[in-house]
């Protein structure tokens, strides 16, 4: 279910978000119902698969060696430990 939320822009953002939303091809309801979910995205996610591939990219040896049974290698189709 959704919610309808009502706000007040002036005629010169209101034509801005027009554009836009035209511009890719969109509307201004999601155009804004986008830049919501941005704004109350958890700021600590930011770059966080970068870092994990990073660290994967970096450090992956060390970590299958210290939990062996945990390596991508030592599981079975279903995901378990072999």
């Amino acid at each position: 279910m959704s919610k309808s939320v009502t706000i007040r822009v002036d005629d010169q953002l209101h034509a801005l978000l027009k554009e836009r939303a035209a511009a890719e091809g969109s509307t201004v309801t999601a155009l804004i119902t986008r830049a919501a979910y941005e704004a109350v995205r958890d700021p600590r996610l930011e770059g966080a698969a970068e870092v994990f591939r990073s660290f994967i990219a970096e450090q992956g040896d060390a970590f299958d060696e210290a939990f062996p049974d945990d390596a991508p290698d030592q599981r079975d189709s279903s995901g378990r430990a072999a």
